[in-house]
């Protein structure tokens, strides 16, 4: 079988499992968006061990980055009016966002932004995401967190199962 026939396969087969327990067993833990992108970001980032750390350090600290943008935005703390606050916010953690590819495990910024991008997303989008500080799974930093962890591993099943398929 080609290397594309057997990834394609691996990941049709591996992506019903996964959609199947995002959106039964692991509802509300996982969401099924969130570790679709971890798992093209594994592959994105060179699809081996060295990808998997990256994907989940990077899209996790860019989770984080983001829970602190959503919450200095919440507290305003500088008390800049209508949207500047957003904007001053945004800015600066978005600069902590990048700054940080000179170490290894950060260095692939794409990850950095998807982990953002989902965790913003999600919060914004969501009326009900909880917030930023609460220590269950509504709070949309531990739920984007714990999605990239299983999508990223995904990711790596279905990258050993190709493998193994092509042979």
């Amino acid at each position: 079988m080609s290397k594309l026939t057997a990834l394609s396969l691996s990941i049709a087969v591996l992506g019903g499992i996964w959609a199947f327990l995002a959106l039964g067993p692991l509802a509300g833990l996982v969401l099924v968006w969130a570790g679709f992108i971890a798992w093209g970001c594994y592959f994105h980032t060179g699809g081996d061990t060295a990808a998997l750390q990256k994907t989940i350090v990077g899209m996790i600290y860019g989770a984080v980055i983001a829970g602190v943008a959503l919450f200095l935005v919440g507290l305003n703390p500088l008390g800049l009016p209508g949207v500047s606050g957003p904007a001053v916010y945004i800015a600066v953690t978005v600069f902590l966002l990048v700054i940080v590819a000179g170490c290894n495990l950060l260095s692939t910024v794409p990850a950095n932004v998807y982990g953002y991008a989902a965790t913003a997303a999600y919060a914004l989008q969501t009326a009900d995401a909880g917030s930023v500080t609460a220590p269950d799974m509504s709070n949309p930093v531990l739920l984007i967190a714990l999605s990239t962890v299983l999508g990223a591993v995904f990711g790596l099943v279905s990258g050993k199962v190709a493998d193994a398929l092509s042979k």
